[in-house]
């Protein structure tokens, strides 16, 4: 099952602000998170807030049901407004994730778009996207998605093999997120994204090389490529301690990111952030660079997380309490933290230094600039941004990012 929210101070019951997140927001992006907690099936490697009818049964009542879920999550965005207060801030970018949001019916997705339109406004340019399973849309779904507002889709393909996808416990078939590709596009969709994984026990490089083959074929503009984490509590991590299946190991991780590499680099795809490729800068994705750059998102529905100005927080779980927190009208925050400045710097560092513009030095103390000098001489680092004042990660530096960021936060 999902694993446990972190601690935190209480939430006001009406989700109130500190004044000081507040200040100066007109100068920041708003981007908002709208998660749907539901999924057909659950994935054998899938730890995220996510629920299938069997897990609600008996533990929610009505209040789970996702036939009405478009509704509670419109009264987030309704206390967003309230809790934001008279901001001007137009929202730069929607992003509808789950679980399965497809699940849900085309139109209650574009109502709860509405919701954001009519509380906040969108800015003209608006990056809206929606996570798809394959199988869970047809043309007429993608029609009235577009027709809707939205401009940017994601598919899960994950992999192009059958015995890759069986590992994973994925419903879908090899193909169908191809062909999903060329209804995204005749249906109008600007941005299409494949989501691939690497490393699943079985999967040999051969069946990477095929599933990135697959991938560039459809034609998306955007792919995003992430090695395969077995996270503790899975059905994977069971069956790997078990000895039904084997585990790979980091080496077999950075073979397959540097087949990523020279493959998306040869059709084309330019890396922008570690696990991120797309064709052109108006492909990358909007939402997620919000995250890693530190601005402001609401995350609404359960287990959600925001962060407004230095202070983060997280809704509760359940969708059942999350309903009834809504209905009583009470804030669903389970918990918060307020930032310091120290440690906003050090998520800077943490985040930036994967992106492909890097991060700037002036961000280090003395200790990280001196780990910065150690990965420039060990060709972690590349030499002309660094002189320019950043830190770069070369091709090298990617397949140790977590190391060299760790030298230079400490």
């Amino acid at each position: 099952m999902p694993s446990a929210l972190p601690d935190g101070e209480p939430v006001p019951a009406d989700g109130a602000l500190p004044a000081s997140a507040l200040a100066g927001a007109a100068d920041r992006p708003l981007g908002f998170y709208l998660h749907v907690p539901y999924c057909a099936t659950r994935c054998g490697y899938c730890d995220f807030n996510t629920y299938t009818a069997t897990e609600l049964r008996g533990t929610g009542g009505v209040l789970a049901s996702r036939d009405n879920y478009a509704d509670t999550l419109v009264d987030e965005v309704r206390l967003a407004r309230k809790v934001l207060g008279d901001d001007p801030r137009e929202v730069r970018t929607v992003f509808v994730g789950g679980g399965t949001p497809t699940l849900l019916a085309a139109g209650d997705l574009v109502r709860m778009l509405g919701a954001i339109r009519d509380e906040f406004g969108l800015a003209p340019d608006a990056e809206i996207s929606t996570e798809a399973n394959p199988e869970s849309v047809d043309p007429a779904y993608l029609a009235t998605l577009r027709e809707g507002g939205f401009n940017r889709i994601s598919f899960g393909m994950q992999s192009a093999r059958q015995h890759v996808l069986k590992i994973l416990d994925r419903t879908h078939t090899p193909g169908r997120p191809e062909a999903c590709v060329a209804e995204a596009r005749a249906a109008g969709f600007d941005h299409v994204n494949l989501d691939l994984i690497y490393g699943t026990p079985g999967e040999s490089d051969d069946d990477w090389r095929a599933s990135l083959d697959a991938a560039l074929g459809a034609g998306p503009d955007h792919v995003s490529a992430y090695a395969l984490i077995v996270e503790e509590g899975t059905q994977l991590a069971r069956r790997i301690r078990r000895g039904e299946v084997p585990m790979t190991d980091d080496d077999v991780h950075a073979d397959r990111y540097l087949i990523a590499e020279e493959t998306l680099a040869a059709a084309g795809y330019d890396w922008y952030e570690v696990s991120n490729w797309a064709t052109s800068e108006a492909g990358r994705c909007l939402h997620n660079e919000l995250y890693w750059r530190g601005a402001d998102w609401w995350g609404a529905g359960p287990g959600a997380h925001s962060h407004v100005g230095g202070v983060r927080w997280w809704n509760v779980k359940h969708p059942g309490a999350y309903a009834g927190a809504l209905a009583a009208g009470k804030s669903p925050g389970a918990g918060r933290e307020i930032l310091t400045d120290e440690d906003r710097r050090v998520e800077r560092v943490l985040l930036e230094l994967r992106l492909r513009e890097g991060v700037p030095l002036s961000l280090l103390r003395e200790a990280g600039l001196a780990a910065a000098r150690r990965a420039l001489s060990e060709g972690l680092l590349e030499e002309g941004p660094y002189e320019a004042g950043s830190a770069v990660l070369t091709l090298r530096g990617r397949l140790l990012a977590d190391a060299v960021v760790r030298d230079l936060v400490d």
